[in-house]
């Protein structure tokens, strides 16, 4: 769609060249470069928006893996058999979180991370009762009912990171200013009548690229750039061979 309008723009500009005179061109340089600056300005603001929503929902995969970590480790304080029973769930549990980001878009499989993870909140919850129960005065209890809501709480975290974007109409006002951008270009050069193709085609390879990588930071799970899981699997590990986190 870019190098098509640098086309279009060239065309015009070649039948418009013999009428336009040098203040005019002149004039258009100055629009030219004015556009050109405001499509640099939305790139560089979207692409600001686009990082800062990268960096939170990888703080957050890093938030979770040490909440989890915290819990499984006061969990071991618990009495028997809550115990045992918690730490079970907890293992449990790192497989489902780790599932809720391998589901990608798939909605169906999304559904049943979340599905799962609500089931296994009330089951941990529901222990905790029971050993609060036990002995409602302990310490040991109160630390793990903290943690457990922290890794509660992180899970809605999660699911708001992973759908806040940026609005459509920003991603759509940034294909729009580049068109128009390097229509204006194409035009820019009709009027000049030398066509330079391989500097517009570059600079419309570029653009899209830049565009390309905001949208695949903005949306991590359909993209090639992917919010790493990696604390995620290192709490698995750990958990798996009952090493401390």
């Amino acid at each position: 769609m870019l190098i098509i309008a640098t086309a279009v723009g060239y065309l015009v500009g070649s039948r418009q060249a013999s009428d336009t005179n040098d203040v005019n061109r002149s004039q258009f340089s100055t629009i030219q470069g004015a556009v050109l600056g405001l499509l640099a300005l939305l790139l560089g603001f979207t692409f600001a928006m686009t990082l800062s929503r990268f960096d939170t929902r990888k703080n957050l995969v890093l938030e979770e893996a040490n909440a989890i970590g915290t819990t499984y480790l006061r969990a071991q304080l618990l009495p028997e058999p809550y115990n045992t029973e918690v730490s079970a769930l907890l293992h449990q549990y790192v497989d489902v979180r780790l599932e809720f980001y391998n589901a990608g878009i798939d909605e169906k499989r999304l559904r049943a991370a979340n599905e799962q993870t609500d089931l296994l909140h009330r089951q941990l919850w529901s222990r905790v009762k029971k050993a609060a129960k036990v002995d409602s005065h302990s310490i040991t209890t109160g630390l793990f009912i903290q943690s457990l809501n922290e890794v509660i709480d992180l899970h809605e975290k999660r699911i708001t990171a992973m759908r806040n974007h940026v609005p459509d109409s920003v991603i759509l006002l940034l294909f729009i200013v580049a068109i128009l951008t390097l229509g204006l270009t194409g035009y820019g050069s009709g009027l000049t009548g030398k066509r330079h193709f391989f500097v517009t085609t570059t600079v419309a390879i570029l653009i899209v690229a830049v565009i390309y990588l905001i949208i695949d930071l903005d949306r991590p799970r359909r993209g090639l750039i992917k919010v790493s899981q990696q604390s995620m699997i290192d709490l698995r590990e750990s958990i798996q061979k009952g090493y401390p986190y």
